[in-house]
């Protein structure tokens, strides 16, 4: 479809209209609120029997510094000011901004926030991006989340797509009424009962089941068969988001809903949060991300729609940075910096010489300590793969001061480089070799596991089929289906994992994930419902080491950790008494709500424990992995069941003296 139209904007008293002859958008005046979209005959895609703040909008969630946790007050963001910062035949922008002033302390969150939508000629979408500002002399705050919400008309689309393989049709908003749906364990999940269509009886339906990591999430949307339309949100960058590459983020979900999420907390928790501090100034460009409309004019299968979507997408991403932003805050690819070199690894059990780091990450961002990245939403993240000569290239980065990070599956923990990294606008710097040396302390006794930062080698059980998602059966991504955490009761209902090095199989025999044990009624105690759950790791030694007090004959223990949740890890060697000092204890850790939310890693964590000799026996040893916390969800809804911790490997090193290594290549 296309249109010579010039790009046209009419003002009216509460709304502006932006036409370029494709499609027609709709804006309430100052509030900056989506109301309408016309394309294709629509007259609009959007749910028009919500009010119109309630269709298509900004919104975020903030707290009062101090706070901690993810949860807040919510504001739809509301412009107070309209203003025209580009209009001609090829282009409009508009902005939307709301102020702040003392008087609004307590209100609001203490920020300058300018919405901008842009339409192009010839484009079947728009654009829309903001720039969010808080002053250093300003009242500080946290914000949990920012985002774009739309939400469509719920009589068209029935089609969502997230990636090739996660799309279906969804059921509708009104099966999750009480009527029709039972609560399950979490308000957003709910077992489809009396649903309208009956195809989805039987079926649990959950957003979080639909979450993606940021590398894999660049465009998702929605498909209406008649007429023949998709509605897609595409993100050609992820430097305004949070957490780099891995970061997991909701997409689309039944109402139809459709989401770009650029500030986020899930899978990570109170610890992902940003929080200003007092004298803190901070500024940010959140977008720009693209809404593109489409359609079929030769009678084409409506999935056809999808691998357009796709195409589109390809274009927007190789567009980047857009050159037609108007902002100064969005700097122009001449005004960015590019960095290269060669990301190598040194494990001196694998290889006595440094060799390519093929796969591996490496980013840019803002200063701090090794694996700071992972919680950071202040700044802006710039993230590659190295190829399989370890070269790796990042362009387009905005001028600033960064630390180049890294890490690579197949190998424990974090790397930064020793010194920041300043780029200049144009800029181009070599690195030369950046050498990894991973955490090694002897030669790998035995392993378990694959180190790619989740827990995704271990044990997945089969759903329970009372609780199915139809999507995930056969599905690379079985973690996905709800109520897999009940399983573990029901396969290990009096006794706990117990796995032996060089019999077990962990892709069979070590649970996904660590959690308590749910008592039938009659064992309950007042404490509650739930156990602590201890699982063994049986190996042998031929002989032990050097048993002197000094390290040099001791073994190290290395424990990485994909995700936690209100969880402790207990590590005892050959005593099974619980009463008795752990030989190490990780205290309570994280607040990821993976579990619950169906994912396969969080935040990441890397644990160390020295093993001395002397408590080691030649022969059988056992180690006793105990996940202490359990609580109530009656009185805290994602806790219980959903306490634990997701392993991603789990090592133990012989003494550095111990003449042999296990490569893990």
């Amino acid at each position: 479809m296309s249109t010579q139209q010039g790009v046209k904007l009419q003002i009216e008293s509460d709304h502006v209209v932006l036409d370029n002859g494709m499609l027609k958008l709709t804006i309430s005046k100052p509030q900056g609120m989506v109301t309408g979209i016309q394309y294709n005959g629509v007259t609009n895609l959007l749910e028009s029997r919500n009010d119109e703040i309630d269709r298509g909008y900004w919104d975020l969630v903030w707290s009062k510094t101090g706070s901690t946790g993810t949860k807040g007050s919510q504001e739809r963001i509301s412009g107070t000011s309209f203003s025209v910062i580009v209009e001609n035949e090829e282009q409009v922008e508009v902005s939307f901004k709301r102020t702040w002033d003392p008087s609004l302390e307590g209100q609001l969150p203490s920020l300058i926030i300018d919405k901008r939508f842009i339409m192009l000629k010839n484009s079947s979408g728009f654009y829309s991006y903001g720039i969010f500002e808080h002053l250093a002399e300003w009242s500080p705050f946290n914000l949990p989340q920012v985002r774009i919400v739309f939400k469509l008309s719920k009589d068209k689309f029935h089609y969502m797509a997230v990636s090739d393989n996660r799309q279906r049709f969804m059921p509708l908003p009104d099966d999750r009424s009480e009527k029709r749906s039972k609560p399950l364990a979490y308000p957003e999940a709910v077992l489809l009962v009396n649903p309208v269509e009956p195809e989805f009886k039987g079926e649990v339906d959950d957003k979080y089941q639909y979450s993606c990591e940021n590398k894999d999430l660049k465009v998702h949307g929605w498909i209406c068969s008649d007429p023949t339309v998709g509605f897609w949100q595409i993100t050609p960058s992820n430097e305004f988001r949070t957490g780099g590459l891995v970061k997991q983020n909701l997409t689309s979900h039944v109402g139809p809903i459709n989401l770009a999420m650029f500030l986020s907390a899930h899978y990570a928790g109170d610890e992902m949060v940003l929080k200003l501090k007092p004298g803190e100034p901070w500024k940010k460009v959140l977008g720009p991300v693209f809404m593109h409309l489409n359609t079929t004019t030769d009678g084409r299968d409506p999935l056809s729609l999808w691998e357009d979507a796709k195409r589109q997408m390809a274009v927007e991403v190789q567009s980047w940075p857009y050159s037609f932003p108007a902002s100064e805050d969005f700097p122009k690819a001449e005004q960015r910096g590019r960095i290269s070199g060669r990301f190598l690894v040194h494990d001196w059990c694998v290889s006595e010489t440094s060799i390519p780091g093929n796969g591996g990450y490496v980013g840019l961002a803002p200063p701090g300590e090794v694996g700071s990245w992972q919680t950071d939403g202040k700044g802006y993240q710039f993230w590659t793969q190295a190829d399989e000569q370890g070269l790796f290239s990042i362009a387009n980065v905005r001028p600033g001061d960064y630390n180049l990070y890294a890490y690579i599956p197949g190998f424990l923990g974090d790397y930064k480089f020793g010194s920041s990294v300043t780029i200049a606008p144009g800029s181009s710097m070599d690195m030369g070799d950046v050498v990894y040396e991973p955490p090694r302390h002897g030669p790998t006794l035995w392993e378990m596991g694959y180190p790619d930062r989740t827990a995704s080698g271990f044990y997945v059980p089969d759903v329970d089929p009372k609780y199915i998602n139809k999507l995930y059966v056969n599905h690379p991504d079985r973690f996905r289906q709800y109520g897999l955490w009940d399983r573990y009761t029901e396969l290990y209902p009096d006794k706990d994992v117990v796995y032996t090095v060089g019999k077990s199989d962990w892709a069979k025999d070590w649970f996904y994930a660590h959690i308590p044990r749910f008592l039938p009624k009659q064992q309950r105690t007042k404490e509650g419902e739930y156990v602590p759950t201890t699982w063994q790791i049986k190996f042998y030694v031929d002989s032990v080491g050097n048993t002197s007090s000094s390290n040099v004959g001791d073994y190290l223990l290395r424990v990485a950790v994909a995700t936690a949740h209100v969880a402790e890890l207990q590590v005892r060697i050959n005593n099974q008494d619980m009463s008795s000092s752990p030989l190490f204890s990780t205290g309570v850790i994280g607040h990821d709500n993976t579990i619950g939310r169906h994912g396969i890693h969080g935040l990441y964590r890397l644990y160390e424990v020295l093993v001395p000799a002397a408590l080691l026996s030649k022969g059988e040893n056992i180690f006793y992995f105990t996940q202490t916390q359990t609580k109530s969800p009656a009185t805290a809804p994602f806790e219980g069941p959903f306490q634990g911790i997701m392993y991603d490997y789990i090592r133990l090193e012989a003494p550095p003296s111990s003449p042999h290594c296990l490569s893990l290549a």
